[in-house]
């Protein structure tokens, strides 16, 4: 885990830290006798524990008298100044799609509906996030930085460019299809983030407390959320005590193992790299690049070497079943189609194909891979590669077949 996002406001309007805009928060609430701030609270642990903290504060509040009239943006972007101001540095800005409907406005109950194309005036928003936090990321349908993949299912499309075309997407509408998979080629550098809840639903319930997902279910969404190049955001709700369930700990506690256990050993760390070309016979850009462990370096050839080979050679068989591949994406997402390649019986057996790598393409075979050659080829690409990882792994450690040990 890389950081926490703290849901500081959600629809129900309830605000847990003591906002000066509202009476409808912690500060009217037993809990500390009024003294107490959540936000405070977590943001503090994640400083102290490594973790990047962000804040989700909902544009729809089905509590406030004024949501739907232009009073209530002034009351919204004063409560985002405050999270933005007294927490420290926030690394994501969460913006959901909720845009109306039945509520307690002001203790009446009824329905209201805005325009969602105008009434929040995003821009100014945003240039509220950009004033005070200017390395935060902002999510939402349509970014500006990271878009929702399209579900809350945790599961990006295959590809999932990190591209998407913008003309029609905003806050709330937006085309589910597209978001999953992105556009190639796009009209803005949007890379997804999959949303998904370790339990059935979003909020915390006791009937539900057998129903949490398995750490192996959680690894699956892993192979297909960072897998295919997109962050994973997971759902944590916190019981009646304010702490998280402790199946739900159980659960990631072996969602931990597990990757810890699949990925501690790089099998193509001693390999010996080559290629067919490499980038002006510059060391920079030697083959070997993509075994270092350096997400800085890469590997690349010349401009007119756009489908090039790269050749792993090992002393003795190795057995594998998890492939990582990353491009350095400061030059952008270039491979368009990719496969890879074993040396068996004296001949290049393909075991494997792909459109786009990006950030992060995870492949997870169904059986283990024995050989001592693996092979990448870069079958479709604009421009050259610039290829900074190709590791292997094993999910479980199995023999070689006696065979293959003399």
């Amino acid at each position: 885990m890389q950081g926490l996002i703290l849901t500081c406001k959600h629809h129900d309007g309830f605000c847990l830290w003591p906002s000066n805009y509202t009476a409808h928060s912690v500060k009217n609430s037993p809990w500390k006798d009024g003294q107490g701030d959540v936000v405070r609270e977590i943001s503090d642990a994640c400083r102290k524990y490594g973790l990047k903290f962000g804040v989700y504060l909902s544009p729809w509040d089905r509590n406030h008298p004024d949501y739907g009239r232009a009073e209530y943006i002034a009351y919204y972007r004063n409560q985002l100044r405050e999270l933005l101001t007294h927490y420290g540095p926030i690394f994501e800005i969460w913006f959901d799609g909720a845009n109306g409907g039945d509520g307690y406005y002001g203790g009446a109950y009824e329905h209201r509906e805005i325009d969602r194309l105008t009434y929040y005036r995003w821009e100014e928003t945003i240039a509220i996030v950009r004033e005070l936090q200017p390395e935060a990321c902002i999510f939402s349908d349509a970014g500006p930085d990271i878009r929702w993949i399209g579900n809350e299912a945790g599961i990006a499309g295959d590809p999932c460019w990190h591209t998407l075309n913008l003309e029609k997407n905003v806050p709330g509408i937006a085309d589910s299809k597209q978001l999953n998979s992105g556009n190639r080629p796009g009209s803005h550098w949007l890379p997804g983030e999959c949303d998904v809840s370790i339990r059935p639903g979003w909020f915390y319930h006791a009937a539900e407390d057998n129903k949490v997902r398995a750490p192996e279910n959680l690894v699956d969404l892993y192979f297909k959320s960072v897998g295919r190049g997109a962050s994973l955001n997971l759902n944590l709700p916190p019981d009646r005590r304010g702490r998280l369930h402790d199946n739900d700990i159980q659960s990631l506690l072996g969602f931990r193992r597990i990757l810890d256990r699949t990925f501690a050993v790089n099998l193509a760390a001693g390999a010996r790299v080559t290629a067919v070309n490499t980038r002006g016979d510059n060391a920079r850009f030697a083959p070997s690049c993509v075994i270092d462990g350096n997400p800085q370096t890469y590997w690349s050839t010349n401009d007119s070497i756009i489908r090039p080979e790269l050749l792993l050679e090992f002393k003795s068989p190795i057995a594998f079943n998890v492939v990582s591949l990353r491009e350095y994406l400061p030059l952008g997402q270039r491979i368009e189609m990719f496969a890879i390649d074993i040396w068996a019986q004296d001949a290049w057996r393909e075991f494997t194909r792909g459109t786009g790598i990006g950030s992060r393409r995870l492949i997870r075979l169904p059986e283990q891979m024995v050989s001592n050659k693996v092979r990448l080829r870069i079958e479709q690409a604009p421009v050259c590669p610039a290829i900074a990882e190709l590791s292997l792994y094993s999910e479980e450690t199995l023999p070689l077949p006696e065979a293959l040990c003399r």
